[in-house]
């Protein structure tokens, strides 16, 4: 169970560095305390690529916002992950807002931001037919888009683990140690891993685990944001990510179309101090979406609610990306506080840990044989009509839909479970297929799904179907009669 290199941490940067070491002929593991990769921030958060003006001028920030912006078109196509780059606006309300797009746009163009520019009310208008009335300026920043970020990350990861990677699921690092040989040992709720090298990315637990190996210098601050997931009837009412200035609790409530034809609003901003992976979602701070999202698009039908959600986000006490070789602890590295605009980043994170590895002597060498870093997914729903008919003629399971809110196949849902990390629960397949998106939550898709992972196994129990995390069991008991 030794590795060259054990990756801490599977979300969207753990899978990207993981994915930017398949050219190199070194073993190395994925592990995650969760029972799947993206359980994290990586699954409830705005899903956009910042196109990078946000960040202060040369920080590790704005240089990672701004290359992960620029890779992560191609990257997508490359790993079949739907992507879109359709620009986003921030609105001014005043004049000293005005004056804040300025400094926004000044801070973009340092950053290396292509095209941005600002809109006065007519062109803002033109372009935004539905935005509030109060709107009377914006900063306009085409090179923004949105991305399906757990498929993002799932891709990776997958394609990490084709190509020889491993990934262990429900593995909760408890302690690491620094051995004579200078090599590391990971104990593990699911076992004990040595390592020559080992890389933390571990989100809001960022400053516990690196509190085994060292005093950490930092401190997560885990920042809960609500969100509001409306009907795809919402989704057309807006054409780019639209925000609002951003001010002490960050970049503010968004109201942005997704990739699926939806439309998400939110977040809130909350620090939590106690149990710091409360996803839960209040009643309050929904009101509050409400109130700010309706300043930017004045006739959201609230109505139209498909689900609310709530992520975590890793805030730190530092003001920028913690990504390095921990000091005085040669042979361990980590990417810390990878907060916003953590998602867009990420694409660069991925070659840039890669990169910062070699300067630091970790040897990497070069593969011999061959690695494919690409991935063919089937989206059924964005095929045309012919390329339809031609794949339901080759395999009559992608012509029978199984989830009619999204119109995912059976096709669709057997290779999310013949994946190369196959999904461990009903989530997991959401996560992998995109069943149990739309306005039934499931409801008619969802026993469906058990069958279908229930038959992938001969001795698997219903009694073991999760919902999603470990202890989130679908059903409990077993009845051996039925009364008639």
């Amino acid at each position: 169970m030794k590795y060259d290199i054990v990756i801490v941490g599977a979300g969207v940067v753990g899978a990207s560095i993981a994915y930017n070491l398949i050219p190199y002929d070194v073993s190395v593991l994925l592990l995650d305390k969760n029972n799947d990769v993206a359980m994290g921030a990586t699954r409830a958060n705005s899903a956009i690529i910042h196109a990078g003006y946000d960040p202060k001028p040369d920080t590790l920030m704005a240089k990672l916002n701004v290359e992960g912006n620029r890779l992560c078109e191609d990257l997508c196509r490359n790993l079949s992950v739907p992507f879109r780059r359709c620009g986003s606006l921030v609105l001014a309300f005043s004049d000293a807002e005005k004056e804040l797009l300025q400094e926004l746009l000044e801070r973009g163009i340092a950053n290396g931001v292509s095209d941005i520019r600002t809109l006065n009310q007519e062109e803002l208008r033109e372009m935004e037919p539905e935005i509030g009335e109060e709107a009377i300026a914006a900063l306009y920043a085409p090179s923004a888009g949105i991305v399906n970020p757990w498929e993002l990350c799932l891709a990776q990861a997958e394609v990490f683990v084709r190509n020889g990677g491993t990934f262990i699921g429900d593995a909760e690092v408890t302690s690491i140690t620094k051995e004579e040989d200078s090599s590391f040992t990971i104990e593990t709720k699911a076992g004990i891993f040595e390592a020559t090298n080992v890389i933390l990315a571990c989100g809001i637990q960022a400053d516990t685990v690196h509190g085994l190996i060292a005093k950490p210098d930092f401190q997560i601050v885990p920042t809960r944001g609500e969100y509001f997931l409306l009907d795809k009837s919402e989704g057309g009412k807006v054409n780019h990510v639209i925000f609002q200035c951003p001010n002490k609790d960050g970049k503010g409530v968004l109201v942005s179309p997704t990739v699926h034809g939806n439309m998400i609003c939110g977040p809130t901003s909350e620090i939590l101090k106690d149990n710091i992976e409360d996803t839960s979602t209040t009643s309050s701070k929904l009101a509050e979406i409400k109130t700010k999202a309706a300043r930017s698009v004045g006739n959201i039908s609230w109505r139209d609610n498909v689900r609310n959600f709530s992520g975590i986000r890793a805030n730190s006490t530092v003001d920028d990306f913690i990504i390095r070789e921990i000091p005085d602890c040669n042979g361990i590295f980590e990417a810390a506080g990878i907060k916003s605009p953590g998602l867009a980043s990420s694409p660069a994170i991925g070659p840039y840990m890669v990169d910062l590895m070699k300067s630091s002597g970790v040897v990497l060498p070069a593969k011999t044989g061959n690695y494919d870093m690409t991935r063919k997914k089937i989206h059924f729903r964005d095929m045309s009509n012919e390329e339809r008919a031609i794949l339901v003629a080759e395999d009559p399971a992608y012509g029978r839909i199984v989830c009619r809110c999204e119109g995912v196949t059976e096709g669709e849902i057997r290779d999310a479970l013949e994946s190369p990390i196959p999904p461990r629960s009903l989530d997991a397949v959401k996560r992998r297929a995109g069943t149990g998106m739309g306005r039934c939550q499931g409801g008619f898709c969802g026993p469906r799904i058990v069958e279908m992972l229930l038959a992938q196994k001969e001795d698997t129990s219903p009694l073991s179907i999760l919902q999603d995390a470990e202890g989130s069991n679908l059903f409990y008991t077993r009845e051996t009669e039925v009364d008639v």
